[in-house]
């Protein structure tokens, strides 16, 4: 498939705020990039021309944000409502190899739809993770260093040499991941045995640390995973944020062109060719 003919759907409803900077990634890059409300994929109150199916769409990205206010639970409602209207479309989309990806209150809504950590890629009846309140009861805002995990799995990371460090910010309230109690760390060995840690927060020497290079404390530092196919993934970071290098902090300091790439571009360049080769 060529970069222009892939589809990239970008969604958003009330509260969201970084899918502008998630569609300028995708367009820079050369994909056809679309931001999609909600309401056109449920076909509500929309003109012909403004609906839109899922299956017309090659990748399915969830921006970070607020959506819905985060009210229960961060993204808790935009899952919902997905999930009521869409639970057999979304399942449809990930058993085709399409790729689903979430930054920060989209790794939210991923992980309360169930699709992350994922199984088999359906809809469970309820979440099997949490990403709860960081332990320092406050929104974290600063750039965080990540090491890369993946070992190959992850699509939307194989362009990101394993272990290298990135520098991406984080911004968030709740973003400590959770697995189910007493099962804890047989879930984090199931998960790394298989290929599914993506990122983890590191010291700028590349160590797990704990607070504050973890911003929320999120068990064993994992700041990002994937399923079992490694088409789904969501992190807590914005590599959005982080596309050109004058995105990032030290650029002044760093020698590097300020227009070159920023740590955050290979995760869409790395979805990308896997797209162009898979369809």
């Amino acid at each position: 498939m060529k970069r222009q003919d892939i589809r990239v759907a970008v969604m958003r409803i009330e509260g969201t705020n970084n899918e502008d900077e998630m569609w300028r990634a995708f367009h820079e890059l050369g994909a056809n990039a679309e931001l999609v409300h909600l309401n056109q994929l449920v076909r509500k109150d929309i003109e012909p021309e403004e609906r839109r199916k899922l299956s017309d769409f090659h990748v399915l990205m969830f921006p970070g944000g607020f959506s819905a206010g985060d009210y229960i639970r961060a993204g808790a409602i935009f899952a919902a409502r997905m999930k009521a209207a869409l639970k057999d479309d979304l399942e449809e989309f990930v058993r085709a190899d399409k790729p689903v990806g979430g930054h920060c209150n989209g790794f939210q809504i991923l992980v309360e739809l169930g699709l992350l950590p994922g199984a088999s890629g359906l809809i469970p009846g309820q979440p099997m993770a949490v990403l709860n309140r960081n332990d320092s009861a406050r929104f974290e805002c600063r750039p965080t260093v990540l090491r890369h995990e993946s070992r190959g799995k992850c699509v939307w990371t194989r362009e990101i040499p394993r272990g290298k460090l990135l520098t991406v910010p984080s911004a968030h309230g709740e973003g400590k991941l959770m697995f189910p109690q007493g099962e804890q760390a047989q879930t984090f060995q199931r998960l790394l045995d298989e290929d599914r840690i993506v990122f983890s927060y590191a010291t700028p020497e590349g160590q797990i640390a704990p607070y504050p290079w973890n911003p929320n404390g999120s068990s064993y530092g994992v700041a990002g995973i994937c399923n079992e196919t490694g088409t789904v993934y969501g992190m807590m970071p914005h590599p959005e944020r982080v596309f050109w290098r004058y995105q990032h902090p030290d650029w002044t300091r760093t020698g590097h062109a300020p227009d070159g790439p920023g740590d955050g571009r290979a995760v869409f360049e790395s979805v990308l060719k896997y797209v162009e080769k898979r369809f």
